[in-house]
């Protein structure tokens, strides 16, 4: 039954809401002329970028985007790793020099993350001059502070993992001719006994101080945080961080010793002193990092890293952002299995925005993942082909929008017969901001997708429920509830949009540009969305929509 001049839905809902402008709540500790860093590590050149690498990134240009989106003055670093003996042999059984191996595969990390849309905005190359000049003042900074000296190493080495191992990390094993060998408890590398006099970082002194900073939780998700508790739970050993030159001379020598190398994790991790201008103070932003990681180097930043900070006197990271693996089919990608995932190719049969979707939204951090072209087809033919473009192509249909305009909500319109369900519409929609936030800021990225999604059903429904082409023009109740249920979808598909843009920027942009909206509006601080709905003005009212942009997402066909 119609309802003309019925508001108490309106003044209820308005009553009901607890925020007339939408806000995305800040980081306290970032002011707005303080940048934030975030970084991905640094990737290893001995092999082409794979999907870890891929998820790596894709996550970290999420955070920056996000923070950008909600006002904040962000850098964004990622880069290449280049030196060690994993490079070094590499180099030489191939027949070439190091720095021509690790300039040809950097150029296809930048490739790859440039076809992905990754919005960084350093690449940092340990091989830069640039990098050694930070990493030799790194040394000199500890060495001065007093926590490096010279001492005898003996230990188990494993050189695929470029990493020190106790002798509780190893075990006995065979290789595959049957010989006895050792190997790494995590990684499964063999691993090697080294006795040789090197340079020795005082960690074991460090340990108190890390133990502190993990009590400010730096470490997400949970599971992780604890698994590096549990390592401080023992003592730490002093760290070996150098190498004899006559063995390792890919690398950066030692500052006053040119008989050593300096090693590879040290001088890795400084890039994201290198990335904020280290070592000139004014221009380093390190106080506030996120680094993001998979789980496999842990390790080295929940350990390593802050320890060497303190030792410089510098604070440790603000948060290690840790995500786990992917595999294929259920099974670890290897090149001897032929099932490594092609990014690149994955990127021609599912596009950018595509390709970034399924991982964001498919993927959990705390868990290996698994990857099928069965999955990314379903995913995103179900959730941006079906759910989000087919509810933009609805409203914008001209038959059912032949004004081709965001129209003018009118309280008075609502039937008695849609009260309840669009109280449950609006009510999820005031507060998908702020769940969405949430969901970002404690790195789950796939559950502010899933929140995200779960709305646009739910729009979706109401838009089919209320059968807005079956009401008639020239009956004025059912034209003025037709405006208001366009509107409804319109500006929900505004918020949907704007919410959308650290994961799929350019299908974002897509259906700002549809709804007319212009730059300067595409963020999120200081924006209203149904304003109408609360009884202010909203300048989206009456605005034309911009210019068809066709399908918005087209359907994947099945793999025969």
């Amino acid at each position: 039954m119609w309802r003309k001049g019925n508001c108490w839905l309106f003044h209820r809902l308005l009553r009901c809401s607890t925020r007339s402008k939408v806000t995305v709540p800040g980081d306290g500790d970032v002011t707005q002329t303080q940048y934030h860093l975030f970084t991905t590590p640094i990737f290893y050149v001995n092999a082409a970028p794979h999907l870890g690498h891929v998820y790596s990134a894709v996550q970290a240009d999420v955070q920056h985007r996000y923070a950008a989106l909600s006002g904040k003055k962000t850098h964004f670093s990622t880069g290449t790793d280049e030196h060690g003996m994993k490079i070094q042999q590499a180099a030489m059984a191939l027949g070439t020099d190091p720095q021509s191996l690790c300039s040809s595969v950097s150029v296809q990390f930048r490739k790859v993350f440039d076809a992905l849309g990754i919005s960084y905005t350093d690449f940092v190359r340990t091989s830069e001059p640039r990098h050694v000049q930070a990493v030799a003042r790194f040394w000199e900074t500890l060495k001065e502070r007093g926590y490096l000296y010279k001492g005898t190493y003996q230990g188990w080495y494993c050189t695929s993992d470029e990493a020190f191992l106790t002798e509780g990390q190893t075990a006995e094993s065979r290789d595959a001719e049957g010989n006895n060998i050792r190997v790494s408890l995590e990684s499964g590398h063999q691993v090697q006994w080294m006795s040789e006099e090197n340079y020795m970082f005082r960690l074991s002194s460090l340990r108190p101080e890390l133990l502190r900073w993990l009590e400010t939780d730096p470490v997400r998700p949970a599971p992780f945080l604890r698994v590096v508790r549990h390592w401080l739970e023992e003592e730490l050993p002093d760290l070996s961080v150098s190498r004899q030159r006559n063995r390792l001379s890919w690398g950066i020598p030692v500052p006053s010793d040119p008989s050593h190398t300096i090693y590879v994790w040290l001088d890795a991790l400084v890039n994201y002193l290198t990335c904020a201008g280290y070592p000139n103070p004014s221009l380093a932003p390190w106080g506030p990092s996120t680094h993001l990681l998979g789980k496999d180097i842990l390790r080295f930043h929940a350990i390593y890293w802050p320890a060497f900070l303190l030792a410089a006197g510098m604070p440790p990271p603000k948060a290690l952002l840790v995500h786990s693996h992917w595999t294929c089919d259920g099974v670890k990608m290897s090149k001897s299995l032929q099932n490594v995932v092609d990014p690149m190719e994955c990127i021609k049969q599912y596009t950018r925005d595509g390709l970034r979707y399924f991982l964001l939204r498919h993927g959990a951090p705390e868990r290996d993942c698994d990857f099928t072209h069965h999955a990314v087809r379903t995913l995103l033919n179900s959730e941006l082909a079906d759910a989000l473009g087919g509810l933009l192509n609805r409203c914008t249909a001209p038959a059912i929008n032949p004004a081709q305009q965001c129209p003018h909500f009118q309280p008075s319109s609502v039937p008695h017969s849609a009260q309840d369900q669009l109280q449950v519409l609006l009510s999820e929609l005031y507060k998908l901001p702020a769940e969405v936030d949430h969901w970002i800021g404690s790195f789950q990225v796939h559950k502010a997708l899933e929140a995200v999604d779960a709305a646009v059903r739910r729009s979706n429904a109401f838009f089919q429920s209320q059968t807005p082409w079956k009401l008639r023009s020239s009956v004025v109740e059912e034209a003025a509830w037709r405006d208001s249920v366009l509107y409804l979808t319109l500006e929900a598909l505004r918020l949907y949009a704007t919410l959308l843009q650290p994961v799929v920027p350019g299908l974002a942009s897509k259906i700002l540009d549809r709804l007319a909206v212009s730059p300067d509006r595409r963020k999120m601080v200081g924006n209203r969305f149904l304003a109408a709905t609360q009884g202010q003005s909203c300048q989206f009212q009456g605005q034309p929509l911009g210019q068809d942009c066709g399908l918005l997402f087209r359907r994947l066909e099945r793999e025969e």
